[in-house]
C-alpha cells in the first residue's frame, strides 16, 4: 500500500528509486492505495491549482493500481489504533492514522518515507522506496 508521499514522489519524478521499485513489482504483488490517499492526492492538486496535465497524470496513475475503499472494517481498526497511539503518546495525524489502519486491516506493507509510521506496532511491514531522497 503506497502512502501519499510515495505516490507524490513517483508522479513528480522526485524519486527514480521509488518509480523503479513500483515498476519492478513481481506479478504476484499488487500495488494499491487507500481511498484516503486518493483523496489527499486530489486535494493536493486542487490546492496547487495544478494544470490539466498533472490531473491527467494522476488519473493515468490511479487507473493502473488498486484504489481500496475505506469501509467499516477499516473504521474499527482506526478507532482502536488511534486510541492506542494517543495512549502511548505517539499519535499520528488523522489521515495518516486512517491510512495506517487501512494497511493493518488488509495486512498490507505500507510504503512511505514518513518516519512517524514506525510507531505503529501492528503494521505488517513498513518500507521506504524513496531511498534516493
Amino acid at each position: 500500500m503506497l502512502d501519499t508521499n510515495t505516490v507524490s514522489y513517483i508522479l513528480k519524478g522526485k524519486s527514480p528509486a521509488a518509480r523503479l521499485k513500483l515498476a519492478a513489482l513481481p506479478p504476484e504483488e499488487v500495488a494499491c492505495i487507500s481511498s484516503i490517499t486518493e483523496a489527499e492526492l486530489h486535494y493536493g492538486l486542487a490546492r496547487s491549482r495544478a494544470g490539466e496535465q498533472r490531473q491527467q497524470a494522476l488519473n493515468w496513475f490511479l487507473a493502473r493500481l488498486q484504489v481500496l475503499p475505506f469501509g467499516s472494517e477499516q473504521a474499527l481498526v482506526y478507532g482502536k489504533l488511534r486510541a492506542r497511539q494517543e495512549a502511548i503518546g505517539k499519535p499520528l495525524g488523522p489521515l495518516d492514522t486512517q491510512i495506517a489502519a487501512h494497511a493493518v486491516s488488509i495486512g498490507a506493507i505500507l510504503i512511505t518515507s514518513d518516519k512517524s509510521f514506525q510507531h505503529v506496532p501492528d503494521l505488517p511491514g513498513l518500507e521506504n522506496w524513496a531511498t534516493d531522497l
